[in-house]
């Protein structure tokens, strides 16, 4: 992905309770299973009859493909328009039902608090929450943070200097 030339979101527009809708994808069975294969090649990803004799009932996608497609979602409909930076990092990741080929899932990003960025001026970190669904149904969260550009970087003050010995002019400037 590379920086959009005039990006339309930057950490101001990132206040807490915004709600992105990430749009709708119908999860492909070959792309699904071709995943599973080089990342994730458990049985009720790969094997179709024992899948299917399972509880399961026929083969789950990999939550980490699930994820992943989480992310192109997000990166379609934020990231591509937005003064981003990298993330510190995920965390909380759940999944809560197993997705099958031919789902259509939807999602959601809602920014959950947004503060100045310790890392530079330049940043503000936003705190995330992904939220996928199969229908009504709640099929991952999860939790992170991402830094943003600031349309006006914060200007850092100098460090304050540690305390010494009083001098002279500091104790004329302390009397009064």
């Amino acid at each position: 992905m590379s920086f959009p030339l005039e990006p339309e979101i930057y950490f101001e527009d990132l206040t807490p309770g915004r709600v992105f809708e990430l749009g709708t994808l119908v999860v492909d069975e070959a792309e699904m299973v071709a995943f599973a294969e080089r990342f994730d090649p458990q049985w009720y990803h790969v094997d179709r009859a024992r899948a299917q004799a399972s509880t399961w009932g026929r083969l789950i996608a990999s939550g980490f493909f699930t994820v992943s497609a989480l992310m192109r979602m997000y990166v379609d409909s934020v990231l591509s328009r937005a003064a981003a930076d990298t993330s510190p990092g995920m965390e909380n990741l759940r999944w809560f039902a197993p997705v099958y080929a031919g789902d259509e899932l939807s999602a959601t990003l809602t920014v959950t608090d947004a503060q100045p960025s310790t890392r530079s001026g330049e940043l503000g970190t936003a705190f995330l929450q992904w939220q996928m669904h199969r229908g009504p149904q709640l099929v991952l969260q999860m939790n992170g943070r991402g830094w943003f550009i600031r349309r006006s970087p914060l200007v850092a003050p100098p460090p304050l200097a540690p305390p010494g010995p009083p001098t002279a002019s500091t104790r004329a400037t302390n009397a009064g």
